[in-house]
């Protein structure tokens, strides 16, 4: 593979242990960290559960090309190695790893600021999910300490939790911002008063998602062993089931009666391509520091749904900045 890559250690061959469940030497992915293949075939292996070690190439070079040479990706596994396009890599992943069998691939039909969208809203609802079970967890057990031992105290867990909700709540302000500020002018100058409803939705939930992060300050005030602690508990709960429901809802509207007209906008490209820029300036942390965080939202496929939208960023040194972020 040249001398762009740093020296690889020895590795060992697979075995197979008495009950049958295979155990593969760790893989290297050897790439730019500016590539966005190196990205791509990065969450592939991640999902794929395989341990994995990057090594990032030596060159300079700040071309991006999915699937070409002129940024080449390799994986080695063992002593098989295997370079090429994106293709050639997944179809030796799934090969060699098949369970569970990844795709991808852009969806061509549907509008670009139509994808970005939904795959948002895909990543919000699954990064809520989660922070409500975690309230559902904290409620039942009504100010115990957990069996996790690295939550630690009562109260050092619920300053975690907080700082799960806020950066949760981060990439749901940074999308309504995008939708107010990219996505709604588009529709309300083709029919004025199209995007109404939205920002109503809009002006009715932040104050919710605002207030939720206050009370949870709230709670890391009280006596954990108290009735009134295990009140606010259940309290929270119920706040974060409620959001999530209105989230729910707002997201199903917005998909249903909204995005449809998407297409009859008859956007050019250079439009299109345009507004996806400005929605990732405009969510400048959920694509920055918290790009990690949003794309672990989605499923596999759409974890690489999302990286092809990133790639059509025009300011390079903007799409590499926010891939340095997913390869740290």
């Amino acid at each position: 593979m040249g001398n762009c890559f740093r020296k690889k250690e020895k590795l060992t061959a697979e075995f197979v242990p008495h009950d049958g469940a295979k155990v593969y030497p760790t893989v290297r992915l050897y790439g730019s960290p500016k590539s966005i293949l190196a990205a791509y075939i990065r969450f592939v292996l991640i999902h794929k559960s395989v341990s994995l070690d990057f090594v990032p190439s030596d060159g300079t070079t700040s071309e991006i090309e999915t699937g070409s040479n002129h940024d080449p990706v390799t994986i080695q596994v063992g002593p098989e190695v295997v370079s090429g396009s994106r293709e050639t890599l997944l179809g030796f992943i799934d090969a060699r790893f098949p369970s569970p069998c990844v795709g991808g691939g852009e969806d061509e039909t549907t509008p670009l600021l139509a994808r970005v969208t939904t795959l948002q809203h895909k990543s919000v609802l699954l990064q809520l999910e989660r922070v409500v079970r975690w309230g559902e967890d904290l409620a039942t057990r009504g100010g115990n300490k957990a069996v996790d031992p690295t939550m630690g105290s009562p109260l050092m867990e619920i300053r975690k939790f907080g700082r799960s909700y806020s950066e949760v709540l981060e990439v749901m302000m940074e999308h309504a911002k995008m939708e107010e500020t990219v996505l709604f002018p588009i529709f309300d100058k083709a029919d004025p008063g199209l995007s109404k409803a939205a920002k109503e939705e809009h002006a009715r939930d932040l104050p919710i998602m605002n207030g939720i992060r206050e009370y949870i300050k709230t709670v890391g005030v009280l006596n954990s062993g108290s009735p009134d602690y295990q009140e606010a508990l259940h309290n929270l709960s119920d706040r974060l089931k409620s959001l999530q429901g209105h989230c729910e809802e707002h997201f199903r509207e917005e998909e249903s009666e909204l995005l449809p007209f998407m297409e009859a906008l008859e956007l050019s490209k250079e439009q299109e391509e345009s507004a996806l820029e400005q929605c990732f300036i405009v969510m400048q942390e959920t694509h920055g520091r918290l790009l990690k965080l949003f794309l672990e939202g989605l499923q596999p496929n759409d974890a690489m749904k999302y990286l092809d939208l990133i790639s059509k960023c025009r300011d390079k040194e903007r799409m590499e900045s926010m891939l340095q972020f997913i390869m740290k």
